[in-house]
C-alpha cells in the first residue's frame, strides 16, 4: 500500500481511526434500534413515529457509510461485524421485549444524547490530541445531526411527563399556561 502523506503521522491517524470506529459502532447500534422500533411501534403515535424513525434511519445509514469512508481515507479499516460493533459501542442493544412507544422514544433520546457526548469528546481529541481538524469538522456535522434527532424525539414526549406505560408520574404538578389579559 502506498504511504499516506496527508500531514498526520501513522500514530495520529490510528488514534483518529479508533475514535471513528467507536462512533461507527454507536451509529450502527442506534440504527438497529431505530429500525426495530420503526417496525414494532403501535398505538396512537404509530404513524408519526413510524415516519420520523424512517427519516432518522435513512440519515443514520448515510452517516454510517460516511464514517466508514473517513476511516478508509485515513488508512484504517472500519469495524464491520456485529461482534465488533458490540465491542466498540457505548450504546446497548434493545432486549427481546417490545417497549411502549413512549419508552422507545425515551431510549432513543438517551442513545442520541450518549452519542452527542461521545462526539463532543472525540471532536476535542481529534483537534487537540491528534491535530486532525478535518475529522473534527466531520464529527461536528455528525454531532449536529444527532442533536436534531434527539431534539425531534425529545419534543415528541415533552410538555407532559409520562411513564413508559403512558401514565402520569404520581405527585407531578399539572402545567397550566399563563393567563392572557
Amino acid at each position: 500500500m502506498r504511504k499516506i502523506n496527508i500531514g498526520l503521522s501513522e500514530e495520529q491517524r490510528s488514534g483518529v481511526v479508533k475514535l471513528l470506529n467507536g462512533d461507527l459502532s454507536d451509529a450502527y447500534l442506534v440504527l438497529i434500534k431505530t429500525k426495530k422500533f420503526h417496525w414494532d411501534v403501535v398505538g396512537p403515535q404509530f404513524r408519526s413515529l413510524h415516519e420520523i424513525w424512517e427519516e432518522q434511519y435513512t440519515a443514520l445509514t448515510e452517516n454510517i457509510d460516511a464514517i466508514a469512508e473517513r476511516v478508509r481515507a485515513l488508512g484504517g479499516f472500519p469495524v464491520g461485524t456485529a461482534q465488533g460493533f458490540l465491542e466498540n459501542s457505548t450504546i446497548k442493544e434493545q432486549g427481546d421485549n417490545i417497549p411502549l412507544a413512549t419508552e422507545m422514544v425515551a431510549q432513543l433520546v438517551d442513545d442520541h444524547e450518549q452519542i452527542i457526548r461521545n462526539l463532543r469528546e472525540h471532536i476535542d481529541q481529534c483537534s487537540e490530541e491528534f491535530h486532525d481538524e478535518g475529522t473534527a469538522d466531520f464529527l461536528t456535522g455528525l454531532m449536529e445531526q444527532h442533536e436534531e434527532m434527539a431534539w425531534m424525539l425529545r419534543s415528541f414526549i415533552e410538555g407532559e411527563s409520562l411513564k413508559a406505560d403512558g401514565s402520569k408520574p404520581e405527585g407531578e404538578m399539572k402545567k397550566v399556561p399563563a393567563q392572557v389579559k
